[in-house]
């Protein structure tokens, strides 16, 4: 089926046209008609499916066709969970208005970067609005926007801004909105953890889950390597070397650990650079241009980089530590194999990771064989006591124990201050 018979305008086809596109995806098939329609939506499809023009494709069609009022008033809400991710969002939203006869008016708003010139271009208000929850807040505190003319709600990387880390801001924002509205949430999981909180947001919504088919399955070649922790970081030097990648991203637990493997590639020739979450705005986002361009050939990053980013041809994603989500692998793998490239993702296992690696392999169905470099052949052998945490590991984080300490606030009974702190807004 083709673009044009999905009901979009002749300026949005150009638009699809001019981007290449040539035939929609199957979750595009299914959403762009269904977002049409003005039902709610819950979309769930693979990493590199297409999903945000499957969503901004039919909000432009929609909001072309009307005026926006005068006043700080907003018509369309898009959430996500990082600044790269929403200021990738508002790229594509301008890329594909490019030839609507009404210029509509788009802004990302996020942290990290002053909020004085944020306040000015929300002066006469926007057709749309691509935010990160806390500054959105922020700049509803400042009464600089309202959100009371909201007619489409969007939560992009759903699961993710679901989570309990994101539930007091969420619910905040819920409370401003329109009770009618069309409320869309797109992403490439929902854990049972979600299912419920989802729910709750969405009105008699279309459910389309889009499974993964050998067509459409990204062409992502997996592999484990069995290698000691300290020999990581020289391993990932041979192999950057020995494959003669142009790019790669390097996923580690920690920010130090960010800085700290980044300085030893430097120190051995490789252009490489951190990206985390402590960054100034200004820092991560040149670090983000500079990848793209190819300019860093290693970028060395938190799960920061995990969700939603889109790296056109990345030949190899490496879990130099593992993730502690299996969710996660998942979105972190999703970084290469995009719009039908090929790729590959390795996995560094060493002995005090192997069961942690197992339980990823079993939440997704995976059986992979252990490899052994040449020259990196693992000493240790021990390994240590088995892991009392599940598949997250041994140690809490922080946002692990918000987490406990809200569903232990969600046990009090109905009248308590807490609970009512985590409720959402009814829909009425």
């Amino acid at each position: 089926m083709p673009f044009s018979h999905l009901g979009l305008s002749a300026p949005l086809l150009r638009a699809v046209a001019a981007r290449k596109y040539l035939t929609p995806t199957p979750i595009q098939t299914a959403a762009i008609p269904a977002v049409l329609g003005g039902g709610d939506v819950w979309a769930c499809a693979q990493t590199g499916s297409g999903k945000t023009a499957a969503f901004a494709l039919p909000l432009l069609q929609k909001l072309a066709t009307t005026r926006r009022e005068r006043g700080r008033l907003v018509r369309a809400l898009i959430l996500a969970p990082t600044r790269e991710l929403a200021a990738q969002i508002g790229e594509s939203l301008r890329n594909y208005a490019q030839f609507l006869t009404e210029p509509l008016k788009t802004l990302v708003v996020y942290g990290g970067v002053s909020i004085n010139p944020q306040m000015m271009a929300l002066g006469g208000g926007a057709d749309i609005i691509v935010a990160t929850p806390g500054r959105l807040l922020d700049l509803i505190d400042h009464n600089a926007v309202s959100l009371s003319a909201v007619s489409v709600l969007v939560l992009d990387e759903a699961d993710r801004l679901l989570e309990l880390g994101f539930t007091a801001e969420l619910t905040r924002i819920l409370a401003l909105l329109p009770a009618r509205r069309q409320s869309l949430l797109f992403s490439a999981t929902f854990p049972p953890s979600v299912e419920a909180l989802a729910a709750g947001l969405l009105r008699n919504p279309l459910r389309l889950e889009i499974p993964a088919e050998p067509a459409t399955t990204p062409d992502i070649l997996q592999r484990a390597i069995e290698v000691d922790p300290l020999r990581r970081t020289q391993l990932l030097r041979h192999l950057v070397q020995e494959n003669k990648w142009s790019r790669v991203l390097v996923f580690l637990a920690t920010k130090y650990a960010t800085e700290h493997v980044a300085e030893k590639l430097r120190k051995a020739g490789l252009a490489a650079t951190a990206f985390h979450g402590e960054l100034s705005q200004g820092a991560r986002t040149q670090a983000l241009a500079d990848f793209k361009a190819a300019k860093i050939q290693v970028l060395l990053t938190t799960d920061l980089a995990a969700r939603g980013i889109d790296i056109i041809e990345l030949p190899a994603v490496v879990n130099f530590d593992l993730p502690r989500s299996a969710v996660d692998y998942l979105h972190r793998i999703g970084r290469t194999g995009r719009a039908g490239e090929s790729g590959v993702a390795l996995n560094f296992i060493s002995a005090g990771t192997h069961a942690h690696f197992c339980l990823i392999e079993k939440r997704h169905g995976l059986d992979l064989p252990r490899e052994q470099i040449e020259g990196f052949e693992p000493i240790e052998t021990e390994l240590p006591s088995p892991p009392t945490g599940g598949i997250k590991g041994r140690r809490k984080s922080k946002k692990d124990k918000l987490r406990e300490a809200a569903a232990g606030r969600a046990e009090r009974p109905a009248d308590s201050p807490a609970t009512k702190k985590f409720s959402w807004p009814r829909l009425r």
